[in-house]
């Protein structure tokens, strides 16, 4: 039997490796890569761990996806990611050409829509919000332990 996961499967499993990011100190941003019904790259924030700025959740899934399908174009995949891209990775996913990207939580301070609600390819689907509450409540969770 052949299983078919749903977009909140892959959500949590994004919010699993959220959860892995704030376990190391790292700002609580998880993503998956999903293509043809399975997760080819796992990835969360390692830019403290790394101490590279570039080092969040989305590239470092690029790069894992990437690698997997021997190809730089993500087209046949779906990034989940738990909060809204930044430009810096919305720019990314642009350039891999992603075919679609689901992200639980909206970034008013830093997401890419604040800045140019363009910046992914043309052919990108967007969902957004699912498992909001959860994304969200991880992030406000960390900073308020770190203030």
């Amino acid at each position: 039997m052949i299983e078919v996961y749903t977009d909140s499967y892959f959500m949590k499993q994004a919010l699993q490796e959220a959860e892995k990011a704030a376990e190391k100190g790292e700002v609580p941003v998880g993503a998956v890569i999903v293509c043809g019904g399975r997760i080819i790259a796992r990835a969360h924030n390692a830019t403290e761990q790394l101490t590279d700025v570039t080092a969040h959740a989305e590239m470092m899934a690029i790069t894992a996806a990437s690698e997997a399908l021997g190809g730089k174009f993500l087209d046949q995949c779906s990034i989940y990611v738990t909060l809204e891209p930044c430009p810096m990775c919305a720019g990314a996913l642009q350039w891999a050409r992603i075919g679609k990207l689901v992200y639980g939580a909206a970034d008013e301070k830093r997401g890419y829509v604040q800045y140019d609600p363009h910046l992914l390819h043309p052919t990108t689907e967007v969902a957004y919000g699912l498992e909001q509450k959860a994304c969200a409540q991880l992030l406000k969770d960390f900073f308020r332990a770190r203030r």
